[in-house]
């Protein structure tokens, strides 16, 4: 079986857990994927904690890729401005048969414009700046995470791990994905409207 070839998105104070949740979910299957760290240029990024992790790879260097991952953190506030590292979170995201945003990730990629019409959710502490950033995009307050086609968007931090769970099942088998979950001892939140976050942050 050919390996599928999934980068996560790496960028300075992303949040740790949007990241090292479905990496190390996905990194559960070393026989089905290939994992890359990409960056607007490689070498180490400090994350909203202050952990590092070190991008393999210049995203303008990166070839086609099976899935993108794209978290969120506080240095999105920068990251929106940086036009240059959209385009290529775009071009990657185009081209790729799986993009997934974690959290407030998901307005990098509205940023992009490819989420222009499209449902998607996020982190719901963010909710309402992800919504002035992105106005083009339906919004969706109440989702652990949400699937448009192509597009998988979680809503803050942990919920990338269910989502990431939801496209293991959708690639492989739901079985592969319960395995996962039993093997990591998380306990998996499969239904995607499951999300008591919304109203605890006023949104529903």
């Amino acid at each position: 079986m050919e390996k599928l070839r999934a980068g996560m998105v790496l960028f300075d104070r992303f949040e740790l857990l949007d990241a090292c949740g479905p990496l190390e979910l996905l990194g559960q299957l070393p026989d089905r994927v290939e994992l890359v760290h990409l960056a607007e240029q490689p070498g180490p990024l400090s994350s909203v904690q202050g952990t590092q992790l070190v991008a393999d790879c210049a995203l303008a260097d990166c070839a086609a890729l099976d899935i993108l991952l794209v978290p969120g953190g506080i240095g999105r506030v920068e990251a929106i401005q940086n036009a240059p590292f959209l385009a290529e979170i775009k071009r990657l995201a185009t081209d790729a048969p799986h993009v997934g945003t974690i959290c407030t990730g998901s307005v990098l990629l509205a940023q992009s414009g490819l989420l222009a019409g499209r449902r998607a959710t996020t982190n719901k502490l963010a909710f309402r700046w992800v919504q002035e950033h992105a106005p083009g995009v339906n919004w969706v307050p109440q989702a652990r995470w949400v699937e448009d086609g192509k597009f998988f968007t979680s809503s803050g931090i942990s919920a990338g791990m269910d989502m990431t769970l939801a496209l293991i099942s959708k690639l492989w088998s739901r079985d592969c994905a319960l395995e996962l979950a039993r093997r990591t001892e998380y306990s998996w939140h499969e239904d995607p409207d499951w999300d008591p976050f919304a109203e605890l942050a006023g949104l529903v």
